[in-house]
């Protein structure tokens, strides 16, 4: 039996859906992967951020508290020399 052009064309088209049905899963499923890892940096970013600032806010009070004890130490000094 001949096929007719009908379905031939038939055929075709769904062929070329399913083609194109499958593309598009793969499209979706590239742009899954590279939402995630855009969301996984922007999280290892932010981490980073808060150690840095977390850093900072030592360094400052370790400055602070140094200044405040060499404060006191030179007044103990100047009150041993009088």
């Amino acid at each position: 039996m001949q096929k007719t052009l009908k379905t031939t064309a038939e055929e075709k088209f769904a062929a070329v859906q399913k083609k194109d049905k499958q593309l598009q899963t793969e499209k979706e499923k590239a742009q899954q992967t590279r939402l995630a890892n855009i969301a996984n940096l922007r999280a290892l970013r932010l981490a980073k951020e808060a150690t840095d600032r977390n850093a900072a806010e030592q360094a400052i009070a370790e400055k602070a508290g140094a200044k405040k004890k060499n404060s006191s130490a030179n007044t103990k000094l100047i009150v041993a020399n009088y």
